[in-house]
């Protein structure tokens, strides 16, 4: 069953990673479906195309997902909320922020260059990224 709580709507997704010694936004298009606690879906972004899977908690609005690239895998752990996912992700030689949001938040084109710089600032400071 398709989730129905507005923080994991289920589409098109887009957003950035970051790695801790850049301040550059690295992009993700993403496709997501969420459902009875289970996280599939897939997307690209500049390392190649990757697959998703994982958990998320409406309760919480916490979730755990592994991307996974044809060469590797990465581990996110994020908590939900208005303007998307935040948090972490990690793998064996490395570890860094990211955000992501469904298409739709974004608004138009506009809206959509500048909504990740000015969200990005204070929720990745409180996190430490």
């Amino acid at each position: 069953m398709a989730e129905t709580h507005p923080f994991f709507p289920s589409g098109e997704w887009e957003g950035f990673y970051l790695y801790p010694f850049s301040s550059r936004q690295y992009r993700m298009q993403i496709w997501f479906h969420f459902g009875d606690g289970i996280i599939s879906g897939g997307g690209s972004d500049d390392i190649n195309t990757f697959t998703w899977r994982g958990t998320y908690d409406k309760a919480g609005l916490q979730c755990e997902m592994l991307k996974s690239y044809p060469t590797h895998d990465v581990h996110y752990r994020g908590h939900a909320d208005e303007n998307g996912i935040w948090g972490t992700w990690h793998m064996d030689y490395g570890s860094g922020g990211f955000h992501i949001w469904p298409k739709e938040k974004a608004g138009n084109a506009e809206d959509a260059e500048e909504a990740p710089e000015a969200a990005k600032t204070p929720k990745m400071a409180e996190m430490g990224i």
